[in-house]
């Protein structure tokens, strides 16, 4: 073969080998970027933002869809105790049972990269027009999967058998990781501010939402309203009955109360016998409707207790809401106003003769007339 043949073709092999480097060493950089910005996520929604539109932001292409195994709604528990449902993130979907999604998931634990082909893998993405290539990254955890990152793509070579997997199987392998450490995060913070008796929030939980809530009802102009709810003639429950008849009560109330919430309320334990709940963009008259519901829930029918007795209760509730634009700089002072309002009603509403509700306006307490008290 001619010398120079010889070297323009070895010059050419080594101007692929470069390049071929090159972009290996920008593939590196590009999913290190990756890595540490699902790595620094310090919530769950933070890691679900990062995991989907973050990623496909991060991927450039035109589909991505995130499935995670959650049988017993764990981690939809935890995003309701957030503040936020399933529906919060388009791109990720909660799913009872890997297999019956696709088949595929009864053997895969690595990455799989190949043609989209319909209806075969329609489940796996919400959004499939246009899509001619596919990466499935099954997330493992312990030799079980846990979920999986879909990736389409509109280019056919974007995700071909013949590519290396090893970048996918560590983004898998690092998601997979960060999930299993948001999920036990949140478990051992959610257990700090629950009440263990009756499963809501507590009073520590209730200050934190509270400048939260405050703060976006200023932002967005939206009303904030408060319910102060009190077991009426508690007291006398516990020295009839006993302590743990009268814990048995508060679990049941706080279930009759939790009934008539919507995901965006948010109920507490304030202490003792008394909660507290905090309603995000609802104004004053749709509090009083709200109260009622609660005040009948909680009358509908006897308490059960474990000796085989009943006995029927009762509330009173107070109700405040705060003032329609809420000033940055006042906020703690207007969080703990909204609170005081609340209370102070729920005051008159026992003076006033017990099972009724009473709200606070800007010029005092006013009484709710569609409701009696136990007279």
């Amino acid at each position: 073969m001619d010398l120079k043949i010889e070297n323009r073709q070895l010059r050419q092999r080594l101007k692929e080998l470069t390049q071929k480097a090159q972009e290996n060493q920008a593939t590196l950089g590009r999913f290190h970027a990756r890595e540490l910005e699902l790595l620094s996520a310090e919530t769950l929604p933070e890691l679900f933002s990062s995991m989907t539109e973050g990623l496909k932001a991060s991927f450039e292409i035109e589909s991505l869809q995130l499935l995670l195994h959650d049988p017993n709604h764990e981690i939809r528990h935890l995003l309701y105790k957030n503040g936020l449902d399933e529906n919060a993130f388009p791109l990720l979907d909660f799913v009872d049972d890997m297999v019956k999604v696709n088949p595929r998931f009864q053997r895969l634990r690595s990455p799989w990269l190949g043609p989209f082909l319909s209806p075969e893998y329609d489940t796996l993405f919400s959004d499939t027009l246009g899509l001619k290539s596919i990466a499935i990254l099954p997330l493992i955890r312990q030799n079980r999967l846990i979920g999986s990152i879909n990736l389409g793509s509109s280019e056919e070579n974007r995700f071909s058998r013949q590519l290396a997997t090893d970048f996918l199987a560590r983004l898998a392998t690092i998601c997979t990781v960060c999930l299993e450490n948001s999920v036990n995060r949140e478990h051992i913070l959610i257990s700090g501010l629950t009440d263990p008796l009756t499963g809501l929030h507590n009073r520590r939980y209730l200050d934190r939402r509270l400048n939260e809530e405050l703060a976006r009802a200023g932002r967005y102009r939206h009303p904030l309203s408060c319910l102060f709810i009190d077991a009426d003639h508690f007291k006398g429950i516990n020295d009839n009955h006993g302590h743990q008849a009268g814990d048995a009560v508060l679990r049941e109330l706080a279930n009759r109360i939790r009934s008539r919430l919507r995901a965006s309320d948010i109920a507490t334990r304030f202490g003792g016998e008394e909660f507290a709940l905090l309603l995000p963009q609802t104004c004053l008259d749709e509090a009083l409707m709200l109260a009622e519901r609660i005040r009948l829930e909680v009358n509908s029918q006897p308490i059960a207790l474990d000796d085989g007795s009943s006995l029927r209760l009762s509330v009173s509730i107070g109700v405040s809401e705060a003032r329609p634009l809420v000033s940055k700089t006042q906020q703690k002072a207007d969080g703990e106003q909204l609170l005081v309002n609340a209370d102070q009603a729920l005051y008159q509403a026992k003076a006033n003769g017990r099972n009724r509700i009473e709200f606070h306006l800007q010029d005092g307490v006013a009484r709710n007339e569609s409701t009696s008290g136990e007279g």
